[in-house]
């Protein structure tokens, strides 16, 4: 480290707040790793976090998504700069705004308050995977990363995980205050963090406040993807959402309804399928992904209507017709998911094809040569336990 770089850390660790200096001094970064090796290099990253030139903070920024969570993975440095984000939330740097922090992004302005607080939810995503299998496989998009299972055999990784969950109570107490920051950045990426923070077993008493403070959240004054976000949180912390599938907003209606859990199911799976009839004005509602959601909000839409359908034959009209849309259907979230659960369990030869079975391969056959339908499906049908080729379902047909 050069004079200068030396000083500058000097002046930067004065400013810190208290619990962000005893963190940064106290943790042997040498002894932690990231995605590219030692983690000594990370202390730097994190102080830079908060200097005055936008772009150092960007370049630190960029190391922490790259380095420290790279690609939603866990390393033993993550846990302990984890904290020292949450720390800084409310440094005074925070309310700084730039175009992007990342080369690669082209979103709009955002303070570096809602940037760290959005890392931080990813972080939190990371840690929820693998708690709660029902969960990850009906409402959230989130993509494997660790679990016990998976952890069992590398002792770095499992501890990289178990600290990331042991650390959530105090990195919820540090986000909690921004649900109500007059910044609506901040609030979305507050509660996008809140979402897979308050999913932990150990933070089960904290749900109860987060409610009251979104239930508040939901007037007219708050606009639609607000007021969308908070019916999804409700609903995935296991709230009773029915009276806001009578909303005046369709949006917020889907938004009640994706679950996991439901007191109204089939009012609830109504008002899935009746977006899923017009896909293309439900994926206009949210141009732009909400908080812990990925790709097109029709996804999340049929995702959450296949879990929550008792049969096939209670979605069959809707994603058939999806099928035989042709090319609106997206083979790994459309005609992938619905082709499972219409054989949840696989094809069984021994018994006769269903009805809407037999709908829903007729579309991929009739599909076939204009869009891929089985082609471009193989894994899928092979999964399901059909044959992998149009001569062969033409022969079950």
């Amino acid at each position: 480290m050069t004079d200068v770089e030396s000083d500058r850390m000097t002046r930067i660790l004065s400013r810190l707040p208290a619990a962000a200096r005893e963190l940064l001094v106290g943790t042997d970064w040498e002894s932690l790793q990231h995605a590219y090796g030692s983690g000594e290099d990370v202390a730097v990253s994190l102080c830079s976090l908060v200097d005055e030139d936008p772009e150092v903070r960007s370049e630190a920024l960029a190391a922490l998504d790259m380095g420290v969570l790279h690609q939603g993975s866990l390393y033993t440095v993550t846990a302990p700069a984890a904290l020292f984000v949450a720390a800084i939330l409310d440094h005074p740097v925070g309310l700084a705004e730039h175009e992007g922090y990342f080369p690669w992004d082209d979103g709009p302005p955002r303070s570096l308050r809602a940037a760290l607080l959005v890392w931080l939810g990813q972080v939190a995503e990371s840690a929820a995977y693998g708690e709660d299998p029902v969960r990850d496989r009906t409402d959230w998009q989130w993509e494997p990363r660790h679990d016990e299972t998976q952890c069992e055999h590398d002792p770095d990784n499992l501890a990289a995980l178990r600290a990331c969950r042991d650390i959530r109570p105090t990195l919820y107490d540090a986000v909690e205050p921004f649900l109500s920051s007059p910044d609506p950045h901040v609030r979305e990426a507050a509660l996008g963090a809140a979402v897979p923070l308050l999913l932990a077993p150990a933070l089960t008493d904290r749900v109860p406040r987060a409610v009251t403070l979104l239930r508040a959240r939901l007037g007219p004054v708050a606009g639609r993807r607000e007021r969308a976000s908070v019916a999804r949180a409700l609903g995935v912390w296991g709230m009773d959402t029915s009276d806001l599938l009578a909303d005046s907003d369709p949006a917020v209606r889907v938004c009640a309804a994706l679950g996991p859990a439901q007191i109204d199911r089939p009012r609830a799976l109504a008002v899935l399928l009746d977006a899923l009839r017009a896909p293309r004005t439900t994926d206009g509602w949210f141009p732009e992904p909400l908080p812990g959601l990925d790709g097109w909000f029709r996804f999340t839409v049929l995702r959450s209507a296949l879990a929550l359908a008792e049969t096939f034959e209670e979605v069959a009209p809707v994603v058939v017709a999806i099928v035989a849309a042709g090319g609106t259907s997206v083979t790994d979230h459309e005609r992938g998911p619905i082709l499972l659960r219409a054989f949840a369990g696989g094809y069984d030869p021994t018994h006769p094809l269903t009805p809407a079975q037999r709908d829903l391969l007729r579309a991929f056959v009739d599909n076939d040569e204009a869009t891929g339908g089985i082609a471009e499906n193989v894994l899928w049908f092979r999964a399901a336990g059909l044959p992998e080729n149009r001569e062969g379902i033409a022969a079950l047909l």
